[in-house]
């Protein structure tokens, strides 16, 4: 693991529990984007955004190994991870731009609020959350009209190199022909990541995948308004 010059390095991944405002403002997403759709969330976390959206009329599978736990005991864990998360955000609170939020005790509160629906539907509606990581999804090809990917790519890349990356994004072009959108393009220090996006769309329109950049109405990590599209080619 690379250790970054602040010296101050996230040991764990960060479960984080994030509304479907925020994924409908980090994806871009419109009400007739989510009605009628299979969508895949991938990794799914703690967030809301399977049983919020299932509201709406889509179809939302979220996949994360932490779904591999007991539902009641990833449950009671929800709120507790959410906290850890919100409290790495609030102490670096600089890292950030709040005015999405309007407030850091704003931001505490939807992800608190996330939370705990997570926790209520997960014992509910077990058959939206699939244990599952990328790169290799216990998925047929074509199984998702859209696939949604947030805060590991890229967040992580101090410890998931540039092969775990194509590899991963090849998956969601896999069983999201049609598109995938993954969110941000920063690490999780928020430094940008020009170099590898750039890497990696080349060797994906090799693969005969399209990618484009589009921007986003969220940008939490300063500099992180911009999300990476991938599409078949036909």
């Amino acid at each position: 693991m690379m250790h970054h010059a602040d010296g101050e390095v996230l040991g764990e991944f960060l479960v984080s529990a994030r509304s479907l405002a925020e994924y409908r403002a980090m994806f871009q997403l419109s009400d007739d984007e989510l009605s009628g759709r299979r969508i895949l969330d991938c990794p799914g976390g703690a967030a809301s955004f399977a049983a919020e959206a299932a509201e709406l009329g889509a179809q939302v599978t979220a996949i994360d190994p932490i779904y591999a736990t007991a539902p009641l005991e990833l449950a009671a864990r929800a709120t507790p991870e959410t906290e850890r998360a919100v409290a790495w955000a609030h102490a670096h609170a600089d890292r950030y731009r709040w005015d999405w939020y309007g407030s850091t005790a704003r931001h505490a509160t939807i992800r608190r609020a996330a939370a705990a629906r997570f926790a209520q539907d997960l014992p509910a509606a077990p058959h939206r959350y699939l244990a599952g990581s990328l790169p290799s999804l216990p998925c047929a090809d074509d199984s998702f009209d859209l696939a949604l990917s947030s805060h590991l790519l890229f967040s992580y890349a101090d410890r998931l190199d540039a092969d775990f990356h194509l590899a991963a994004l090849l998956e969601l072009a896999r069983v999201a022909p049609t598109e995938a959108r993954v969110y941000p393009l920063l690490d999780y220090t928020g430094a940008p990541l020009h170099d590898l996006v750039d890497h990696l769309r080349t060797e994906l329109h090799d693969k005969g995948i399209e990618t484009a950049l589009r921007t986003t109405g969220y940008e939490f990590h300063h500099g992180a308004d911009t999300m990476l599209t991938l599409r078949q080619a036909d």
